[in-house]
């Protein structure tokens, strides 16, 4: 995996490009188009390049199984071999993957998701299943949890359609697609995404709490993730302020263990803050938090009239 100064240089190398590439219009249309063009060209060559050393591994023998986990397990060499339609897993892993990367999150809320097809046009079916839709947070779980996933794991997806089970009643744990798509159409008289600019500087490895309206969280960055959390803790009730993140002993780079600073109760901070210590089934409540063109916002609940 890319170590998260990499990721963060790489990250901004990207916004150098796009800026570059916007400044370039200043110089007029042919200008802006010769710079695309030399990107374009420049990218066509990489992933000449790239094939061709698959191809190398592949005649010699060495481009088994193992290897290809490790080229798709790789955040950055994923993203390269995806760009230029190299990527060793199809479609539809890629989208199972994507997933089960964000049931830990549905299950925090009771829900889960089902895969039910991948058409060759490229819509994905799903059916939400459990009770999201009883939690402040379920309007924007479509969209924050599994579209996100979705469209970082498969950027090649057209549409993602939710879908009710047949003969199964709201009632019987199915969010059903029309409650769900009106939530995520009419989300202010719910919630709000509020604009958390200073989440910017925060760097990985920290933690911070944070104000916003009545709401007080705790976020952290793992690597390049940004995770947020209501600030309480679910096994003292007290505030998280002042948590540091430690490595899990025995678990990978990048894992990360959030220890409450008055009970010294334990929370694994990516898989929906699921309580570590031994017999608890206790979890964080974690809020809604999404990063678009640098900015990141958090998912606010707000009081409904009546």
């Amino acid at each position: 995996m890319v170590d998260p100064e990499t990721t963060d240089r790489l990250r901004a190398t990207g916004d150098r490009i796009d800026s570059l590439l916007e400044a370039s219009g200043s110089g007029g249309v042919v200008a802006r188009e010769r710079a695309e063009e030399l990107v374009r060209l420049t990218a066509d060559l990489y992933g000449a390049g790239l094939e061709r050393i698959l191809d190398i591994f592949y005649e010699a023998g060495r481009l088994d199984d193992e290897v290809l986990d490790a080229l798709a397990g790789d955040d950055l060499v994923a993203s390269l071999l995806l760009v230029h339609g190299l990527h060793p897993y199809d479609v539809g892993l890629r989208v199972e993957q994507a997933l089960e990367s964000v049931r830990p999150y549905l299950g925090s809320h009771g829900g889960d998701v089902e895969l039910l097809e991948v058409n060759e046009a490229g819509t994905v079916r799903l059916r939400l299943l459990g009770s999201c839709d009883g939690c402040p947070s379920s309007s924007v779980t479509l969209k924050l949890a599994v579209e996100g996933a979705i469209e970082a794991a498969a950027p090649e997806v057209t549409a993602i359609e939710v879908e009710e089970a047949a003969g199964e009643s709201h009632g019987a744990g199915v969010i059903p697609v029309s409650s769900l798509r009106s939530r995520l159409d009419e989300q202010a008289p719910e919630a709000s995404w509020e604009p958390v600019p200073a989440l910017a500087e925060l760097a990985a490895g920290e933690v911070t709490t944070v104000e916003v309206g009545t709401t007080r969280a705790l976020v952290c960055r793992l690597g390049a993730e940004l995770f947020a959390y209501i600030d309480e803790c679910a096994h003292c009730a007290g505030s998280l302020r002042g948590a540091a993140l430690a490595r899990r002993l025995g678990a990978a780079v990048g894992e990360a263990v959030l220890r409450c600073p008055t009970c010294h109760a334990h929370y694994d901070v990516r898989r929906a803050g699921a309580g570590l210590d031994e017999g608890s089934d206790l979890h964080l409540t974690p809020v809604p938090l999404l990063t678009e063109g640098g900015l990141s916002s958090l998912a606010i609940a707000t009081p409904v009239s009546a």
